[in-house]
């Protein structure tokens, strides 16, 4: 799991990740009437499929507005180390839409290739779709912005729906000037079809990153690389060990071990690991970290003394 974290709070995150559902409910609700007049008016299934589609992400970010307002919740006495992991709830919540929705474009193109019915008026199908793209396309790059600064798993796993959107608005244009210019009938299912297994691959990648929130799946090689260098450039730590990571919402979860000298007081002990947890809290912050100080050397006094016995 790749984590390079911008440096931003739990307070500083909130007001974008609001904004940033708000936004998505709001195109997708002005897509989704546009989608419907003009689909029923052309009837073409690759408009409808597109239909489906913004359906789907008005339901996502309905559910993302939900979630994100249960993420950004402070810990309590029921939820001690907080509501982070509502955001990947909502990211399997999402997968599935996206897996229904695939299925029922994949039978409806499937359908149209078997029994094929005219395209009509595929002029005014190019121009809404043209439309849908340029509000997908604004709302992306916003999108973009916000999880850039908060690394939202919910902004991400619905932003992932509206570029997943954009590809397909293309794929039905293509069909509808294929269809409008050239009376290519089929082109209408099979661009629909390439629409269903896009999103189909993109629900995969969503359930993917949501199990592996949910199962406490450690950060990445290299971030966790960098934790260790991090603690270790202090002068009085010897080494890191027992390294555990995990992330739920906007929070990391870091727990490891420090070698430190055998002569320093408990004072002089504690003092380190502040100095250590302020160095990572400049990196992550807002993390919850718990360090364990070992005297230097026992690790290895406890392994022989295993081995002998």
């Amino acid at each position: 799991m790749s984590l390079d974290r911008a440096k931003i709070d739990r307070k500083e995150a909130a007001p974008l990740m609001r904004r940033a559902s708000y936004a998505s409910v709001m195109v997708a609700s002005i897509l989704i009437v546009s989608k419907l007049v003009v689909g029923i008016y052309t009837g073409s299934v690759a408009i409808l499929s597109s239909l489906m589609d913004s359906v789907i992400d008005m339901a996502a970010s309905v559910i993302n507005l939900v979630a994100i307002y249960h993420a950004l919740q402070p810990a309590d006495v029921q939820h001690r180390f907080g509501h982070g992991k509502a955001e990947a709830v909502a990211g399997l919540l999402q997968a599935a839409g996206i897996a229904a929705s695939a299925l029922f474009i994949l039978f409806e193109a499937l359908s149209r290739l078997v029994t094929p019915a005219p395209v009509e008026h595929a002029d005014a199908g190019i121009m809404v779709m043209v439309f849908s793209t340029v509000m997908t396309g604004l709302l992306v790059l916003y999108q973009r912005s916000v999880i850039k600064q908060t690394k939202s798993m919910a902004v991400e796993a619905d932003s992932l729906h509206y570029k997943g959107d954009l590809l397909a608005n293309v794929a039905v244009i293509g069909a509808l000037v294929l269809v409008g210019f050239w009376d290519v009938q089929w082109a209408d299912p099979v661009m629909a079809i390439g629409v269903a297994v896009y999103l189909a691959w993109n629900g995969w990648e969503i359930l993917m990153e949501a199990l592996d929130v949910l199962m406490d799946r450690e950060l990445s090689s290299e971030e966790r690389e960098r934790i260790v260098e991090l603690v270790e450039r202090h002068e009085y730590v010897y080494s890191v060990h027992d390294l555990r990571t995990r992330s739920a919402g906007q929070t990391v979860f870091l727990q490891f071990h420090v070698d430190l000298p055998t002569d320093i007081s408990l004072i002089a002990a504690h003092d380190i690991l502040d100095d250590v947890e302020d160095e990572l809290l400049q990196r992550y912050p807002g993390a919850e970290i718990i360090i364990h100080a070992d005297p230097l050397g026992v690790m290895e006094k406890r392994d022989s003394f295993r081995d002998d016995h």
